[in-house]
């Protein structure tokens, strides 16, 4: 397997337009179903176990390239927390629920502060992150979802520590794509309107990518030659999106989105991305991407 796009592809515009959050709610779905209707979406990550998981699956649309979108922040456990996962999620108040944030999660992996009793499990985290997202995918495949790839809630996976277990994890489910998450320099020059903070957390991350790709490479798994929009996660309006497609090199890239309709549940959600959704939405039904880029999905990497 290779670890990027064959050699030969190097001067063709490819774009992979991926939507996370699928399941996430019920506008969320009719976002992306609808979107890619239109042709402007040829890919989206489905929770396993959000709030309106099985009415993604049952809205999945022929051509739709669907992943899974392993959730070990900010979710819910498809694993009994009690039993199999007793330093992901706390197991004293036993409602199967994640940490919120990325900082609590990077806080277990790499700080292992005794905050909470359960962090003794610390040394056992790689390996219930491999089963949950095991479990994940499994789940999901029994529904009879055909994968093309995997990714991470919150792009967790940047990190050593829980990319290995979820490749091992999606190998074992006959899964060998995954999302490269970093954002590529050009990419962050062609997002003008970016907060700077948010501009300089990416650019921190983008010291990961080399350990990413050398894992991915060791681990036999094919992926993009990275991803945009990242950086434009809450602002990806019309001008942002003309500035990234304007500025596309040849090679495979991903386009990352999170559209959506903003109604109660997602409002229920505790998502961040709430009205930035709609504008998202808007952006991709309006986008013109031009007979130079080839729009394709995950499962035409293989």
């Amino acid at each position: 397997m290779r670890s990027a796009p064959i050699d030969t592809l190097v001067d063709v515009k490819r774009l992979i337009v991926n939507a996370d959050d699928f399941g996430l709610t019920s506008g969320v779905n009719r976002a992306i179903v609808e979107l890619h209707v239109r042709r402007a979406l040829t890919s989206a990550t489905l929770m396993a176990r959000a709030a309106a998981t099985d009415e993604a699956i049952a809205m999945t649309t022929l051509g739709l390239g669907v992943g899974c979108h392993v959730v070990i922040v900010d979710g819910q456990s498809v694993l009994e927390p009690r039993r199999d996962l007793v330093g992901l999620v706390d197991p004293v108040k036993s409602v199967g629920r994640f940490t919120p944030t990325l900082g609590g999660l990077l806080n277990l992996l790499y700080l292992q502060r005794e905050s909470w009793s359960w962090n003794l499990a610390n040394r056992h985290l790689e390996e219930e992150i491999e089963a949950e997202a095991y479990a994940q995918i499994s789940l999901l495949q029994s529904q009879g979802v055909r994968m093309t790839h995997i990714d991470t809630h919150k792009h967790t996976h940047m990190f050593p520590r829980v990319l290995r277990p979820v490749l091992r994890a999606a190998a074992k489910a006959g899964i060998r794509t995954v999302r490269n998450p970093f954002e590529p320099e050009w990419s962050i020059r062609a997002t003008p309107r970016a907060p700077w903070l948010r501009r300089l957390q990416v650019r921190l991350l983008r010291t990961l990518e080399p350990t990413f790709r050398r894992i991915v490479a060791e681990e036999g798994f094919t992926t993009t030659d990275g991803a945009i929009g990242v950086l434009a996660t809450g602002t990806l309006d019309s001008g942002t999106l003309s500035s990234l497609l304007h500025a596309l090199p040849g090679g495979t890239w991903e386009l990352v989105t999170h559209p959506g309709y903003n109604d109660t549940s997602l409002a229920n959600a505790g998502t961040r991305l709430l009205v930035s959704r709609e504008i998202e939405m808007d952006t991709l039904s309006s986008a013109t991407f031009g007979s130079e880029i080839e729009l394709i999905h995950f499962g035409h990497l293989n």
